[in-house]
């Protein structure tokens, strides 16, 4: 279980959503939930890949030069 508290003008814009499509303020709680915490977690992969890349000591390639390995 978790309780939240909105600042006035979310909960206002909250409120008037759920009103005018008959869905519940947790449905689309729960929605913006999901997609900012998939955000978070790519970046934080993201973050993650390229420390292990900065301590690898590998040299990174430009656009060119990737396209250039794959023969494109």
């Amino acid at each position: 279980m978790l309780s939240v508290r909105l600042p006035q003008n979310i909960e206002t814009r909250l409120n008037s959503l759920s009103a005018k499509t008959n869905r519940s303020k947790s449905f689309y709680t729960v929605q913006a939930l999901e997609r900012y915490l998939e955000d978070l977690e790519d970046l934080y992969y993201a973050e993650q890949a390229h420390d292990e890349f900065l301590l690898s000591g590998e040299k990174a390639l430009s656009s060119d030069e990737v396209r250039k390995q794959l023969g494109l």
